[in-house]
């Protein structure tokens, strides 16, 4: 159960000021009080507000997201690349000064970018590093470029969690896949197959209804065979009570293993 919050680089302000959004979004550390009073697996953001806030939320388990771009930059003006920030040296140097229950650490790839090989030797060394320390990784997986026709293809997505098994890394993170007449949860089932041993993490998208949120949930995990999902705007775009109920409902469909209609009465 990832509770992601490295959005306020990879989507700049969008996520937290307008219309519809509480305003408690608006502060970084709305972040951090959800993430300290309800039930997640790791929150995953930069190091640098970890460093900011770290130090008043000392009970929070964190995965330090290492690499981040902006959305300003559109695929139809150059290939996507998100060149590393730190590497695992300078994160364990953090977690031991720190005393911060530092869990592991999280890159992206952009597979079909032009910068893809620079990417992945990026990424190996990551994997490679942080279980050097016996820390967890993360990659987040996306097709994504010129060369990129549908990012959201089932078979393609399949690709790139196969990709994350030979780059060795704990989770896969990856969009759920979209194809007209197919039903998603089932064609998922590829790219859990093409993990092998490396567990799957889909992507949270744009916010849903609650209901259909943990449904969809429940479908990855049960139907598709998912370890999970990476929750970000579902959760931080409303306001606090709200947002560690619905973490709460999150984590108990997600770990716990109850029902939709269960883990509905931990949201209300």
């Amino acid at each position: 159960m990832l509770f992601a919050g490295d959005q306020k680089v990879e989507h700049l302000n969008n996520d937290f000021y307008g219309e519809g959004i509480p305003k408690d979004a608006a502060n970084p550390e709305h972040f951090f009080e959800i993430a300290s009073k309800a039930k997640i697996g790791v929150f995953a953001t930069q190091l640098g507000l970890i460093a900011r806030y770290g130090m008043d939320y000392k009970n929070v388990p964190y995965l330090v997201k290492i690499n981040s771009k902006t959305n300003l930059v559109k695929t139809s003006q150059a290939d996507p690349f998100s060149n590393l920030w730190y590497d695992v040296d300078q994160v364990v140097k953090f977690k031991e000064s720190s005393g911060l229950k530092i869990l592991g650490v999280g890159y992206t790839v952009y597979l079909g970018s032009e910068f893809e090989a620079e990417m992945l030797m990026q990424a190996v060394q990551v994997v490679y590093n942080a279980h050097q320390h016996g820390m967890v990784s993360v990659l987040w997986l996306y097709p994504r470029g010129i060369a990129v026709i549908d990012e959201k293809d089932p078979h393609l997505i399949a690709g790139a969690t196969g990709v994350g098994a030979c780059l060795g890394t704990d989770f896969a993170k990856v969009n759920y896949p979209e194809k007209e007449g197919v039903n998603s949860a089932e064609v998922f089932k590829e790219a859990i197959k093409a993990a092998g041993r490396t567990k799957v993490v889909c992507a949270g998208g744009a916010s849903d209804e609650v209901d259909d949120f943990l449904k969809k949930l429940h479908d990855q995990i049960h139907i598709s065979g998912a370890l999970g999902r990476a929750t970000g705007r579902n959760i931080y775009q409303k306001p606090l009570d709200e947002a560690i109920r619905m973490c709460n409902a999150i984590y108990a469909v997600t770990i716990e293993d109850v029902t939709v209609e269960e883990a509905l009465k931990f949201k209300k």
